[in-house]
């Protein structure tokens, strides 16, 4: 049985959605929130024309998204199985599009063929699903549902991958599960721990994920519980998310976050509070929780729109929400593809979105410092405040900042101002340049900012040609490399 024939009976396998939708509400955290949750202003509902990603071949199915924005493209592995490629199973795509109503392809425009798939004679040897990336200092980390073949009980666990560029990964942890079923409940859902959802924030490996074995899961096995650990394979400082919060793992999975399958989530700095995307009746809802997991501060809102199987969250690299070009400070946008046709498994992935406005997302410094990096505000000293890793390096030249930003806002944040300044760079400024190729802009205090070329030549400074020990001697300010 393959892993889309799993849809139609008691799954088993990896790459199966471990249950029917609308189960009743059974396993919420017993967690109550200490005021009312805010309820959010919701505009901008958009949809793609039709499907925006598939395999490169006929395939019985393609879901389980997962979705990085970076570098003005937007990244996409999931769930498919293409015929005569690789082990028979699930196996892991990869595509690309500039934009989320795609289309969706390999480079340089190829059909998508699978990057990741069955290891024989691992836990993994058939099936490999449900993938979950980050880029977490230059690295991808790939989370995935592998199970070793079709028949088998609480079978399903989650590995963990690695790659330099997301299409060549190297299985980690020694190529053993870093998530296992507990084994606490057997249930006639025998599902076991899949559907992972991972994400980076304050130095934290955090992982949300299905387990139909756990005391808290529901009576189908619905729940998704919460991990923790300072290292991608989750042997450093594992910590559970647990009624009294995050204590050592180990103890029993009693407390799930949300009622659902194959979920999704981030963390959205403008609203202070994790974001997790689940489906019910008429699309995708987004349920939030405050960093602590001690209250619901907002009220879910919808996506709404036809689906058949679950949602992948278009996030940031690290797993943290986009942010809005446009109103960086008072719009998040939440925008997912998923799978909308059933024939016979989910497949026929595409793009719905809404816009959450009239937030004060730039409220403290904190908050400022997450949302505006990247961007720049003009500041009081005539010049332009460049916002990177929550720091101002100041800019002379608004032409030089804005070819190191996403965008220079024409208003102030009084939020930023609290920021420290640790640069400026005056117009004309020297310009130094590697063996290497390399541009750096020298600021006030004597250190090298690295640049595009071109934003020396905007800043009207000659670049000098230097050895590499002429290189070295000068000490590092920062890089802004877009």
């Amino acid at each position: 049985m393959s892993g889309a024939a799993g849809l139609l009976c008691v799954v088993l396998v990896a790459g199966c959605t471990p249950g029917a939708p609308g189960a009743p509400p059974s396993v919420e955290s017993r967690a109550q929130p200490e005021r009312l949750p805010v309820d959010l202003q919701v505009s901008a509902e958009r949809s793609s024309g039709g499907i925006v990603l598939s395999g490169g071949m006929p395939a019985p199915y393609n879901y389980g998204p997962t979705v990085l924005q970076d570098d003005g493209q937007y990244r996409v592995w999931w769930c498919s199985q293409l015929p005569g490629i690789g082990p028979p199973g699930d196996d892991v795509l990869h595509a690309a599009s500039g934009s989320l109503d795609g289309p969706f392809t390999a480079s340089g425009g190829a059909p998508a063929v699978p990057v990741f798939s069955g290891q024989p004679g691992g836990f993994d040897g058939m099936h490999t699903c449900d993938p979950s990336v980050v880029e977490v200092d230059g690295r991808h980390y790939l989370y995935y549902t592998g199970a070793a073949g079709d028949d088998h009980a609480h079978g399903n666990a989650i590995g963990v991958a690695s790659s330099t560029d997301g299409r060549s990964w190297r299985r980690e942890a020694g190529g053993a599960p870093v998530v296992t079923p507990s084994g606490e409940v057997h249930r006639e859902n025998t599902y076991g721990a899949g559907q992972p959802s991972a994400l980076h924030l304050d130095g934290w490996f955090y992982l949300m994920f299905t387990d139909t074995t756990a005391s808290g899961a529901g009576w189908n096995g619905a729940g998704q519980f919460v991990v923790r650990a300072r290292d991608p394979e989750f042997r450093q400082q594992v910590e559970a998310l647990t009624e009294d919060g995050f204590r050592p793992a180990g103890g029993p999975r009693a407390r799930s976050v949300v009622d659902a399958f194959s979920a999704d989530w981030m963390w959205v700095p403008a609203l202070e509070a994790f974001a997790i995307a689940h489906q019910t009746a008429e699309g995708t809802s987004v349920t939030f929780w405050d960093r602590d997991f001690t209250a619901h501060p907002y009220s879910p809102v919808l996506i709404p729109g036809p689906w058949q199987e679950g949602p992948g969250l278009a996030r940031r690299p690290g797993g943290t929400a986009p942010v809005s070009t446009s109103d960086p400070c008072g719009t998040v946008p939440l925008d997912v593809l998923r799978a909308t046709a059933l024939l016979p498994a989910p497949t026929d992935i595409r793009h719905f979105g809404i816009d959450v406005t009239g937030v004060d997302g730039c409220a403290t410094p904190e908050q400022a410092a997450a949302v505006l990096d990247g961007f720049a505000v003009p500041s009081p000293e005539r010049t332009v405040d460049v916002v990177r890793d929550g720091k101002r390096i100041r800019v002379e030249r608004r032409s030089v900042a804005e070819l190191l930003v996403t965008r220079v806002l024409d208003r102030r944040v009084p939020a930023v101002a609290e920021l420290p300044v640790v640069a400026t760079i005056e117009a004309g400024a020297s310009a130094l340049r590697a063996p290497s190729g390399e541009v750096a802009l020298v600021d006030t205090a004597g250190r090298l900012w690295t640049v595009p070329p071109e934003v020396a030549e905007a800043n009207g400074s000659t670049v000098v040609d230097v050895p590499q020990q002429g290189w070295t001697a000068y000490p590092r300010g920062g890089d802004l490399l877009r």
